[in-house]
């Protein structure tokens, strides 16, 4: 799956429901510990919502008292892509989906070992495919 997804708006609309076209689409976030993966144990892979591509494995998966679904790593490093997010007054690095430039949440370096990093994604950019 590494061809690029490309839409419209309007058939972005049709195919997400309402939350998850704010969040992928308009970058927007959901409440801390409302979504439905923040709590989520099983084992399997994290897909983007939008298009289906393979972003994080459960083996990644770890509480980082965040609310929202937390990762050292995703599944490969072709499968996120970073850009520099200035909004709302913070600098911070926002994560998408490379296949599809949706937007997932956002990376930060207070994570675990071995990568220190914390994938903080929001619940609604992801469905899950269990092993």
């Amino acid at each position: 799956m590494n061809d690029k997804v490309t839409k419209t708006d309007a058939q972005w609309r049709e195919e997400l429901t309402p939350e998850q076209y704010a969040i992928c689409r308009c970058s927007a976030t959901e409440r801390a510990f409302t979504g439905k993966y923040w709590d989520h144990h099983a084992a399997g892979t994290y897909l983007c919502a939008a298009c289906g591509s393979e972003l994080f494995d459960s083996t990644t998966k770890y509480d980082s008292g965040s609310g929202w679904p937390s990762y050292w790593q995703p599944v490969n490093p072709d499968a996120v892509s970073e850009h520099e997010d200035r909004t709302h007054g913070m600098r911070r690095v926002e994560v998408r989906c490379a296949r599809c430039d949706s937007h997932l949440g956002h990376v930060f370096t207070d994570g675990p070992r071995p990568t220190g990093l914390r994938y903080c994604i929001n619940s609604a950019a992801l469905d899950f495919a269990p092993k």
